[in-house]
């Protein structure tokens, strides 16, 4: 959603490289085109007027003038001042001392409330808590239905007494209020320690659903009113935020939708315009495309900077370890990297998520966002599939894939013959990659990584020694073992003569020239 201002920023920066000073005009030059950046990705007008006065007047300060590189400190200072009207700090959700703690959702219809609310819940179960769903939305069609799906695939139980409409030519009957304050007691009867209470929406702000969402806050005293905004409706969203805050109070914004294309500066005026902080993000449709809101991340996102910390989150949260400990115990033990070994990392990678947002996250991304545009995703799943389509022995011996056993693995995984050439080729590489880290050689065109053992021990001009390769005749290979093992047992025979290399009975003291009278001290 950013990628406009992103790119703009990064442009503008790239400007001050190679400049030991930055004079007056450079830095009005900057902030102008800082300015220009801010409004043409639909930031509000008072949040850009105060944004690019801060970083004018601490670009004018000392702390650019006494600088050793005033280009990366301006970067530092927008970064800085980025943080601060993203809300500042990262805001987690006050929990109740008594249970249950009572979240209230509230927004404008199709801001996605209802699928926030199975995000939402999905997320606690994963950090422990008992969630419990209120269908409150009586008035849009299907909504109690559509929020029954979201339980049911979040593993989340859903309280909903009244069915709600199923078209737009009924009238709603129930009353959301009792409905609301029948899911609390309900909570408190099973046992759930939150209760997230989906309420009805409009297209617009009107009298009648300000006066309902305020009866439902009086009447459950919620600990977070949480305020759901559509991050793609541009200028609106800040007017539509003032609304709600005075009309109900809201404690946490979040935004959803900000996987798509708009522009989405509207968004980062929310925070700084109500003064409440942005708490979540949705990034997708999956209930699994959700996650906590962190200022600083956001910021460095946003000038290319990368998000370095949630990629290395999410492989905590869904990597194997004990894959990864198998795996790192084969890598020291400088075993061969086969095929199946290929496959699981494929899995632990896909259990991460989306490839794309994976790589979006590194530092530097903006620069390869075109081939990222144009990475296909089920590249992986054709992959997977030609691994499959070998046998446990192919798998663990590529080098026995002749012509016959390619095409019939092609037409197994419904690929051509192409593709499995260049998966072998690739994996071939790969596996002499990994064999040389192991041995000490380090990455190919890199330099080896200091350390005991194996990374970067090997020391230029030194070489390991090959071993000799084992017969594959089976009885020459036991002799072969046997002889070594004689070898290796067998006693060595200890040096007779003297320190340097001559036998004592041979010695001549005369043939080393001493002065005369010296061959006393010899003992001859």
């Amino acid at each position: 959603m950013f990628n406009s201002l992103s790119d703009r920023l990064t442009a503008t920066f790239k400007n001050l490289r190679g400049k030991g000073r930055l004079s007056e005009a450079d830095v009005d030059a900057t902030v102008r085109e800082i300015r220009r950046a801010l409004l043409d990705a639909d930031v509000a007008v008072p949040v850009v007027r105060e944004f690019t006065a801060k970083v004018r007047e601490r670009a004018l300060g000392s702390e650019v003038n006494e600088a050793l590189n005033p280009a990366q400190q301006i970067v530092k200072i927008v970064n800085e001042e980025l943080v601060t009207i993203l809300g500042g700090q990262t805001r987690r959700i006050n929990l109740a001392k008594n249970p249950p703690t009572v979240i209230m959702l509230a927004g404008l219809q199709g801001a996605g409330k209802t699928t926030l609310a199975g995000k939402l819940a999905k997320w606690l179960k994963g950090q422990g808590h008992s969630p419990l769903l209120v269908a409150a939305d009586l008035q849009r069609p299907n909504a109690v239905k559509q929020l029954q799906v979201n339980g049911e695939r979040a593993g989340v139980p859903v309280f909903a007494p009244h069915p709600g409409v199923s078209s737009e030519f009924e009238s709603a009957t129930g009353d959301p209020v009792a409905v609301a304050q029948a899911g609390i007691a309900e909570a408190k009867s099973k046992l759930h320690d939150v209760v997230i209470v989906d309420t009805a929406g409009r297209l617009g702000i009107d009298a009648e659903l300000m006066k309902q969402a305020a009866e439902i806050r009086a009447a459950i005293n919620p600990d977070e009113v949480l305020f759901v905004i559509d991050a793609m409706i541009g200028q609106d969203a800040v007017n539509t935020a003032q609304a709600f805050n005075e009309g109900v109070n809201f404690t946490g914004v979040v935004l959803t939708k900000l996987d798509g294309d708009a522009r989405g500066g509207a968004a980062l005026s929310v925070s700084s315009i109500t003064g409440k902080p942005v708490m979540f993000a949705s990034t997708g449709e999956a209930l699994d495309d959700f996650e906590l809101f962190h200022p600083d991340r956001m910021a460095s996102r946003i000038l290319d900077m990368g998000d370095v910390l949630t990629l290395i989150e999410q492989a905590e949260k869904n990597w194997d370890k004990g894959e990864a400990e198998r795996m790192a115990k084969k890598f020291a033990d400088q075993e061969d990297f086969t095929l199946d070994d290929f496959l699981a990392q494929m899995q632990q990678i896909r259990k991460m998520g989306s490839m794309k947002k994976m790589l979006m996250m590194m530092p530097g991304a903006a620069n390869i966002r075109q081939q990222l545009e144009n990475f296909d995703e089920r590249e992986i799943d054709r992959v997977e599939a030609i691994v499959r389509s070998m046998t446990p022995h192919e798998r663990m011996a590529p080098k026995i894939m002749n012509g016959s056993r390619r095409a019939r693995i092609a037409k197994g995984s419904g690929v051509h013959v192409s593709e499995v050439n260049g998966l072998l080729e690739r994996f071939s590489q790969a596996q002499k990659m990994m064999k040389k880290m192991a041995q000490g050689g380090g990455i190919p065109g890199m330099p080896g990584m200091p350390g005991p053992g194996g990374f970067g021990s090997a020391r230029k001009g030194k070489t390991n020694p090959k071993k000799k390769a084992r017969s594959g005749n089976p009885a020459k290979a036991a002799a072969e073992l046997k002889a070594a093992q004689e070898k290796a047992n067998a006693p060595k025979a200890l040096p007779t003569g003297a320190a340097f290399g001559a036998g004592a009975e041979d010695f001549d003291p005369s043939s080393l020239n001493l002065p005369k009278g010296f061959e006393k001290f010899l003992g001859k």
